[in-house]
């Protein structure tokens, strides 16, 4: 398989899911074989559990598994930009690394951009159905509120870790920690369609939540101050060579 043949790059960023990996890794596996040609990219955020040694094990088992670790923990935003950085396939799919997006969304968003505009960079996955306890549903709920209130991004659910987005779109976006959560202001601030598509979402089976809603919130309000930000002095223009 050459980087050329490449057709999807399917990123997972992870920080301790030793227990998480093999399953995901087998779904996707299973849900792509056959539908085009993928490779995926697991980056492990410097994991102190026994992930690193799980992911090398299953690179020698699944020829389409790369892997990717982390200098230092860095958080998932750095995770994912390192994994489509050195991704080769020209559009991308990202899914959390703790098995609570399904895999088989991946065919449904890959459907829908076949039928959508060549404007339309990103497909964000929307999780009608929360398997979350109340309080974080509710978090999010409201947080939500907020930034389409701020933002006016038209999308519902920016925390879903199931997205579909052109590699070069994504990288021509501006960096900063935290910024996965706002990919689809980022996009339309870029001047690119997106939309949101519904998909399923899992209970955790093992292992804990990285962040709680004190952290989120914290975080969150600066972030969203500086994304209106961008979003005001941000400026599209296209060029072509004569």
């Amino acid at each position: 398989m050459t980087p050329s043949a490449l057709q999807l790059s399917v990123v997972v960023p992870v920080f301790n899911e030793q227990d998480n990996i093999e399953p995901l890794v087998r779904e996707i596996t299973t849900t792509l074989r056959g539908v085009c040609v993928f490779e995926i990219v697991y980056v492990d955020d410097r994991s102190t559990d026994r992930t690193p040694g799980v992911l090398q094990r299953l690179k020698r088992e699944v020829p389409e598994l790369r892997v990717l670790r982390h200098a230092s923990n860095s958080g998932q935003s750095m995770a994912i930009r390192s994994g489509v950085k050195a991704a080769h396939g020209r559009w991308i799919a990202t899914l959390d690394g703790d098995g609570q997006n399904d895999p088989a969304d991946i065919p449904k968003l890959l459907a829908q951009r076949d039928v959508s505009s060549p404007d339309v960079k990103m497909f964000a996955g929307w999780r009608v159905d929360r398997k979350d306890t109340g309080s974080k549903r509710w978090a999010s709920k409201i947080a939500n509120a907020i930034r389409a209130r701020m933002l006016h991004d038209a999308t519902p659910d920016t925390g879903c870790g199931t997205k579909l987005f052109e590699r070069e779109a994504f990288l021509e976006l501006p960096f900063f920690n935290h910024m996965h959560r706002y990919l689809p202001a980022l996009m339309q601030r870029s001047g690119w369609k997106t939309v949101s598509v519904p998909v399923n979402h899992r209970a955790r089976g093992t292992g804990v939540s990285k962040y709680n809603n004190l952290q989120r919130a914290i975080v969150g309000i600066a972030d969203l101050r500086g994304v209106a930000w961008l979003i005001r002095r941000g400026k599209v223009t296209r060029a072509e060579e004569l």
